[in-house]
């Protein structure tokens, strides 16, 4: 596996071949890709690095800044764990082991392991999706996920290099990544081609078993889209709670029941000639949302600030800048043209949080 990996192994913008990994580096990339993909981590990687080379300058940094670097990412409790994680190792330094690094803010079990491995070359157990995947191959294990994970991590560990283990935990991951993959695997690549049950069943994509699904909810609310010259009206919401402490349109609670215009705008920030401009979808990990979009010209209330888009979590995003009517458009007699707009400062009165 590890001759594999030396010839097939990805190139990947965390990833130091020949020398020691840096663990500010490997941690930060592995909380980005905590259920997100390569492709999607890498651009926000590097902008995180050229902005805070360092543990100690992103512990400085202030949060509403590391928040707004994020935007887009997803899962946004990972932000706020990144920078209370961060200022935990400027006091107490860098974790050195696997039960150290378990101590810090959004570490869990694998994390801790892939870091370990990889930046302190210990012999963890890592198992990622990709992981369970290739390991449900290898054996043909018949119980469904998720109740596999736990057989499926005994397997792996059991497989645990002791020479390279950081290599070799990413020799399996990038495994599962490249030739194991979920649909049409290559197996014809695969160095344990061999050795595969699943392979020899002449099935291999029927592995991992899954359970059946249950149907994701869907829930209901309204979005409140004051622009200015390209600004949106912004507020800040709750840090408990789903996109906690990321800034936003205003909005309604978002429920399993539609909402009424007139249940709507007794939520709106303001009062005002709201006018429906669209709407838009949004799928998060538990449930679909259909967020109306009300847009009026109207002066903002105190509890808020001007800023752009950019900085908006997707599903806001896509209410600023998608759903704008051509008829309020052209009513106003504005563009909605807002690509790389400059976000004003808060307005005298509000918050900034």
């Amino acid at each position: 596996m590890l001759k594999w990996y030396d010839c097939e192994g990805r190139d990947l913008p965390w990833r130091l071949r020949g020398g020691r990994p840096d663990p500010y580096r490997v941690w930060l990339s592995e909380i980005m890709l905590q259920q997100t993909t390569v492709a999607a981590v890498a651009p926000y990687f590097t902008r995180f690095l050229e902005r805070w080379p360092t543990v100690e300058a992103l512990a400085a940094a202030p949060r509403d800044d590391v928040l707004g670097a994020w935007a887009g990412l997803g899962y946004y409790s990972r932000a706020r764990n990144l920078h209370a994680a961060a200022q935990q190792m400027a006091v107490r330094g860098v974790p050195q082991d696997e039960a150290s690094w378990r101590e810090l803010k959004g570490v869990g079990p694998y994390t801790a392991a892939a870091i370990a491995a990889i930046a302190f070359n210990e012999a963890t157990n890592v198992v990622d999706g990709n992981v369970e995947r290739v390991m449900a191959r290898l054996r043909a294990v018949e119980t469904p996920l998720p109740d596999a994970k736990a057989e499926l991590r005994a397997l792996a560990s059991e497989l645990v290099a002791a020479d390279r283990p950081g290599d070799w935990a990413q020799a399996l991951m990038d495994l599962g990544a490249t030739v194991c993959t979920p649909r049409a695997p290559k197996c014809g690549a695969c160095p344990w081609i061999g050795d595969c049950a699943a392979y020899a069943s002449g099935a291999p994509e029927t592995y991992p078993r899954r359970a059946a699904k249950a149907e994701r909810p869907r829930r209901y609310g309204a979005a409140f889209r004051i622009e200015r010259d390209g600004a949106f009206w912004l507020v800040r919401r709750p840090d408990k709670g789903l996109l906690g402490g990321m800034a936003a349109l205003p909005t309604t609670e978002w429920r399993d029941k539609k909402w009424t215009r007139a249940e709507a705008l007794k939520h709106a920030p303001v009062a005002g000639d709201w006018k429906r401009t669209g709407a838009v979808e949004h799928v998060f990990t538990h449930f679909a949302l259909t967020l109306d979009v009300y847009s009026a010209e109207i002066a903002p209330p105190n509890d808020g600030w001007w800023g752009d888009a950019s900085a908006l979590p997707t599903v806001f995003k896509k209410a600023a800048l998608e759903h704008a009517s051509s008829d309020f458009a052209a009513s106003s007699g504005k563009s909605n043209a807002h690509a790389g707009l400059k976000a004003r400062g808060p307005r005298k009165g509000g918050r900034d949080e």
